[in-house]
């Protein structure tokens, strides 16, 4: 079937569209906060519950298993819409951090609410509505604004006044405080214009309801779903032994107090923003492949620095790895969303997202085993630089599709 021409879809007032960048980027605080708690906290979860660093590796590999099922949740976005889909997101976020503040006096316990946080983490489905209502000029540029508005640092600021008179817990516990003003935000969220038409066929005949894309996903999808996948997982992996090691790697390995760790992660986290931006900027101008190529390159180069690179530049090489796991990460949420029809993008994402996932089991995995065998961690960020470097190889014999400045329609049809 031929897709209606993107003319048809009657586009959102500015306002609007600064308002929905705004709340996704809310949301997707919420995410990227949730996902970054273990990187200055790691050694206060290990200390809380008498379990070593490999130990706690092994554990989470086992743990994370049920995160494959991510694909039930972004598949809610094609059934019950982009607008209920991000509530259930923000509620599973919300409580599931209260629970580890509340149900969690053994390290199972913990485990169990933790791999609940964990599966709603990095689902990227806060990407979705802002790819389908951005003007296609501008899509990469706002898509990273609302990933860039997520990287707010605040998980290197609310230790400084929660912590101390609260303990770690409240780390997470401080999400279910933060979901309440955003739940009255989203209040005021439209359902997406390329969603109601997809809507709209499938009452009048012209496309058939699916679960999950069963069914619906062709095979064009499913050589995006495989491609997507294998360049995310990369980035994934080092995203897993850099939040959860990171830290541990500075405190631990090379003695510097938290209040300094903290002053690096700060500095990190503010050239993640910077990464994000310009990477949006880069992707819209000369195209993503490119932008990918460069932000990889910088990201591999990097933790190269942070392995073998004299100690006094340590905070250079995590403000550099800041920047740079950004700018890659911008791709990401660009290009994944926008590559697939709209009529299953949810399912395909979801599918993406699972493959992808692999990651959580892997990437453990490999933490374990370089933890064990080099303790000094220098091979550790080794590892992450040659997994971008495959990335990068992956991309230049794929050819992806070029989508810059290409309506979604034109991208469904042509890719």
């Amino acid at each position: 079937m031929q897709p209606k021409p993107a003319s048809f879809i009657k586009p959102r007032p500015r306002r609007y569209i600064i308002y929905l960048v705004l709340v996704m980027g809310i949301v997707a605080i919420m995410d990227q906060y949730l996902s970054m708690v273990p990187i200055t906290y790691m050694n206060s979860i290990l200390d809380e519950y008498g379990v070593t660093a490999s130990q706690f590796e092994w554990w989470e590999a086992l743990y994370l298993i049920p995160t494959f099922f991510i694909f039930a949740l972004n598949g809610l976005v094609d059934i019950i819409g982009r607008k209920f889909s991000i509530l259930v997101l923000i509620l599973i976020m919300g409580f599931s951090s209260l629970g580890i503040v509340l149900f969690t006096p053994t390290f199972h316990f913990f485990m169990i609410f933790y791999s609940i946080v964990t599966f709603t983490t990095v689902s990227n489905m806060w990407a979705i509505p802002i790819s389908e209502e951005s003007p296609a000029t501008k899509r990469a540029k706002l898509s990273s604004l609302v990933y860039v508005i997520g990287l707010f640092p605040l998980s290197a600021i609310i230790p400084l006044y929660v912590i101390p008179s609260l303990g770690w817990k409240w780390m997470y516990g401080i999400m279910f405080f933060f979901m309440i003003p955003v739940l009255v935000l989203w209040v005021f969220m439209k359902e997406t214009g390329r969603y109601e038409e997809i809507k709209e066929e499938r009452k009048s005949g012209k496309l058939k309801k699916h679960i999950f894309g069963l069914g619906s996903i062709n095979r064009s999808d499913i050589k995006y779903i495989i491609f997507s996948a294998f360049i995310w997982m990369c980035w994934l992996i080092n995203s897993l032994l850099i939040i959860r090691w990171m830290g541990y790697y500075f405190m631990e390995i090379h003695g510097y107090a938290r209040s300094e760790w903290l002053m690096v992660f700060l500095a990190s986290g503010v050239m993640m923003i910077i990464g994000g931006i310009s990477s949006g900027v880069v992707m819209d101008r000369i195209g993503r492949k490119i932008g990918f190529i460069i932000g990889a390159t910088g990201f591999s180069l990097s933790l190269f620095l942070m392995a073998f690179g004299p100690v006094a530049f340590l905070p250079i090489s995590g403000a550099l790895t800041g920047f740079f796991i950004a700018f890659s990460y911008a791709w990401v949420i660009v290009y994944i969303p926008e590559i697939f029809p709209t009529e299953r993008r949810g399912a395909c994402l979801g599918w993406t997202t699972t493959v992808a996932r692999i990651s959580y089991i892997v990437g453990p995995v490999i933490a374990a085993v370089m933890l064990e065998t080099n303790p000094t961690m220098e091979w550790f960020w080794v590892v992450g630089a040659l997994l971008m470097i495959l990335a990068i190889i992956i991309v230049l014999l794929f050819h992806p599709f070029e989508t810059k400045v290409k309506e979604l329609e034109e991208i469904e049809v042509s890719r």
